[in-house]
């Protein structure tokens, strides 16, 4: 595995290649993002990861200085995985230049974490725009966790007719059905049953409104996802998948997204 801290170095020798499968990541790497370089591998062309911490995604500086950091083990699993090349630039590599195509931010942006997490969505696509010009991948891997950020992502490439195509990976979960996160790391043993239990009571609801819409009772939820253990929710809602329109009647084709804390530990997931 070859290591690069600047981009220039890094674009001499992947132009050398046929192409490069990319897989951004903030560090923190557990079982999902294994599972993406695992899909990365499988392509023709040669692996590249990054690992940077973006700051210009988080609200609060706090945030970013607590965001759960762990390069020694990412480094040990990476090389376990053979993965062919790993990105870890500092803020001026990234942010020293003027990208060629300007973000653009879809007006789903404003939806869902975009309401509680005011400048998130512009901070991710800023990054992403600067990673696809600096790497020019031929595929992009991306999660369905972060559904919403998967959605907008696309979003830009198409509207900016770059390139790159995005691989959409399923979303990995511990045994007991919470989705893989780095923030979980920060869960104690409670917690983590807490947002177990949260999981089981959104997938049985799901199964239950889509025989019958009208059980998509929100206060009755909301109450009893606090009754579960939940100190706030954020957001609770239904969106069709495929375009992204807000369900109100009966459907078989949508998920059910949410953003709750544990006390101070803000989880999402889309069931």
């Amino acid at each position: 595995m070859k290591i690069f801290k600047d981009k220039h170095i890094l674009q001499r020798e992947i132009s050398k290649t046929k192409g490069i499968s990319f897989v951004p990541t903030m560090g923190g790497l557990h079982k999902g993002h294994i599972s993406l370089i695992k899909q990365s591998k499988k392509s023709k062309f040669k692996t590249l990861v990054s690992i940077f911490v973006n700051p210009k995604q988080f609200n609060k500086k706090s945030d970013y200085r607590s965001y759960p950091r762990s390069p020694k083990k990412d480094l040990k699993k990476l090389k376990n995985l053979k993965v062919d090349y790993l990105y870890i630039p500092t803020f001026k590599d990234i942010y020293g230049f003027k990208p060629k195509e300007k973000v653009f931010l879809d007006k789903f942006s404003i939806k869902l974490c975009g309401r509680f997490r005011r400048g998130h969505f512009e901070g991710v696509l800023n990054v992403i725009n600067r990673f696809l010009e600096i790497i020019k991948p031929k595929y992009i891997f991306l999660g369905k966790k972060d559904y919403q950020q998967l959605y907008l992502i696309k979003k830009h490439i198409k509207k900016r007719k770059i390139k790159s195509k995005v691989i959409e990976c399923k979303t990995i979960r511990e045994n007991n059905g919470v989705a893989l996160s780095t923030r979980n790391s920060s869960l104690d043993e409670n917690q983590m049953k807490i947002a177990s239990n949260i999981y089981y009571y959104l997938h049985n609801l799901k199964k239950k409104i889509k025989n019958d819409y009208n059980l998509f009772n929100l206060n009755k939820i909301k109450k009893d996802l606090k009754n579960l253990g939940v100190s706030k929710i954020d957001y609770l809602e239904n969106y069709n998948t495929k375009n992204f329109k807000k369900i109100k009647k009966q459907s078989k084709k949508f998920n059910i997204f949410i953003a709750y804390y544990i006390k101070n530990i803000r989880l999402i997931d889309n069931i």
